[in-house]
């Protein structure tokens, strides 16, 4: 349903009815919406503790300190990293066959 603003204004308890049997209301200025009333819905019922019992397993260790690395990581920088042993490379020659 869409009403201007000067409708709602005059009619505000009666929406707000119509809002509460699960109608959304639009509200508009010069046929512009400006503003939607809806419905909060009902409460929702507290969920039972224990369901997923039996089913659910946490390492011994999760709660271990971090490494350097994985800190870094979990803060976004780049973690340090070793730089790479360079092994020099025997120099290989070919022998080009002769005519």
């Amino acid at each position: 349903m869409e009403i201007n603003i000067h409708e709602a204004k005059t009619h505000f308890s009666k929406l707000l009815k119509k809002v509460a049997e699960g109608e959304e209301v639009t509200i508009s200025r010069a046929g512009v919406p400006v503003a939607k009333l809806v419905g909060i819905g009902s409460p929702k019922a507290a969920r039972p503790l224990g369901t997923l019992e039996g089913q659910i397993w946490i390492a011994d260790d999760f709660d271990a300190p971090l490494s350097d690395e994985d800190l870094a990581l979990f803060y976004g920088e780049e973690p340090e990293r070793k730089k790479p042993v360079r092994v020099k490379a025997a120099k290989v020659t070919r022998r080009h066959a002769r005519p």
